[in-house]
């Protein structure tokens, strides 16, 4: 089972917060306040928060200038990930990925069945990697960025997190680019 190794330092990482809403403002962003209070209690860098409406190529614009940043190692979005038509996130996020972590939806859909049931499967969750960026797209309630954080996020991101973890791995996820 997992577990936290006392012996090995925290390193923490660079998360930047994408909102994603048609009508929300920071003041009214609950969501997107949980992530910033949760990464920063666990020791991590908030490197920028935005707030952006449901387009699908401003999203991607918005995730392609973060992975060009070297002050961004994470992305986590919140909101844009269900059904509608307007819900365009998880689309976005594709449109950047090198690749896809494709078992990270699927343990977002086991912890929200705990939580929601069936309603689970409404949720589009999503991770990836691009240009050595980690990114990961959670549905819009604050609970949702509960459950992801709280249950995933929070262990991949910590690099004293046994067996394994995202951190110990970073520095490996450009490999074939320097190489060439």
């Amino acid at each position: 089972m997992s577990r936290i190794d006392e012996t090995k330092a925290f390193i923490p990482v660079r998360i930047a917060i994408l909102t994603v809403s048609d009508s929300r403002s920071l003041a009214e962003d609950r969501s997107g306040q949980v992530l910033v209070d949760r990464l920063q209690a666990a020791g991590h860098i908030l490197a920028d928060r935005q707030i952006m409406p449901d387009e699908r190529g401003e999203i991607a614009d918005q995730l392609r200038a973060w992975v060009a940043d070297p002050a961004v190692d994470v992305v986590i979005s919140t909101g844009g990930t269900g059904l509608t038509g307007r819900d365009v996130t998880v689309e976005a996020h594709r449109d950047v990925y090198e690749k896809e972590i494709e078992a990270f939806g699927t343990v977002f859909t086991i912890v929200s069945m705990k939580k929601i049931g069936t309603s689970a499967v409404q949720s589009r969750a999503t991770g990836g990697v691009a240009g050595g960026t980690y990114m990961f797209a959670l549905p819009g309630s604050p609970g949702a960025c509960k459950d992801g954080w709280d249950e995933i996020l929070a262990m991949q991101l910590d690099y004293r997190h046994r067996p394994c973890n995202f951190v110990e791995i970073m520095p490996r996820l450009t490999e074939t680019q320097r190489r060439k």
